[in-house]
């Protein structure tokens, strides 16, 4: 028996299957293909630098008097690939090196070169933040005029605020602890009129609008409350002018004392007004990572 004929005439035992995937199974007639995973580009190689230099010093010798472990301890450090000389891994004990160069280890800054000088201050009332003041008044320049670093104070702070100045002959330090780009936090606290409303800390977050543009606060929070007066601390990395209490005065509360407690990683502690401390290679360390060096 004949099997009966589809439409068109062709018998309906005879269609033929087209596989999946062949020319022409599209509705445009197009061929189709299935998609191929993009192979991730490689990452550019950085170049090889030779931070050998014949002169220099062995690595982890210092390292060592760097502070950073025993001459083992830091011979297991290079080893393991942990330590970096101007942005290259080195692995070799008999890499030497000048103390000039930068060297990480895990990620941190070690300052090898022994002749850098970093100190914090504590600025006493009515002294005035200039090594040589042409008025004749008392400067940071009668505490340090005798060292022969020249030194750079970081930042500043007027003559009728107290507390934290850090000192160094480090320039390039110096300048990005100080420019408001690199985010370096300053901690304030200051006495002014109370009581505080709530929402004053809301309204120093969201900004001020003074004379020279808007100023906000990284942080703010009451620290004491008496009947008249309060104790508030005051976080930014601004570096304007008297901006710490031009921002007090527009809202309302004028300051009545001001003293600096934080620069950075770096505290004032228990030093005296008119003493000084040099930082610790964990504070140095600190400062480089904060200043983004």
């Amino acid at each position: 028996m004949t099997p009966p004929k589809g439409r068109g005439g062709q018998r309906s035992g005879d269609r033929q299957q087209r596989p999946r995937g062949a020319g022409g199974a599209g509705r445009g007639g197009g061929n189709t293909r299935r998609s191929q995973p993009t192979r991730p580009k490689p990452e550019p190689q950085r170049p090889v630098v030779d931070v050998h230099d014949p002169d220099g010093v062995r690595l982890q010798k210092l390292l060592a008097a760097a502070g950073v472990g025993s001459r083992r301890v830091c011979e297991d450090l290079i080893s393991q690939g942990r330590v970096e000389v101007d942005g290259q891994v080195v692995r070799e004990l008999g890499v030497r090196i000048r103390a000039t160069q930068v060297v990480h280890v895990d990620g941190e800054r070690v300052q090898l070169d022994e002749s850098r000088v970093y100190l914090a201050f504590n600025k006493p009332l009515n002294v005035v933040t200039s090594m040589s003041d042409e008025l004749g008044r008392v400067d940071i320049g009668d505490y340090f005029g005798d060292r022969k670093e020249r030194l750079f104070h970081v930042g500043r702070l007027d003559a009728d605020t107290e507390g934290l100045l850090l000192l160094t002959n480090d320039g390039d330090l110096a300048h990005r602890l100080q420019h408001p780009r690199y985010g370096v936090l300053k901690t304030y606290l200051a006495q002014i009129p109370g009581p505080v409303p709530r929402d004053l800390g809301r309204r120093l977050r969201e900004g001020v609008e003074l004379e020279d543009g808007p100023v906000a606060v990284d942080s703010f929070k009451v620290v004491d409350s008496q009947p008249g007066k309060a104790i508030v601390e005051v976080v930014l990395h601004e570096g304007r002018k008297h901006i710490v209490r031009r921002m007090l005065a527009e809202v309302g509360h004028p300051v009545q004392s001001l003293v600096r407690t934080q620069v950075g990683p770096v505290r004032l502690g228990d030093t005296k007004p008119g003493k000084f401390r040099a930082l610790s290679s964990t504070e140095v360390a600190a400062l480089y990572k904060a200043a983004g060096l």
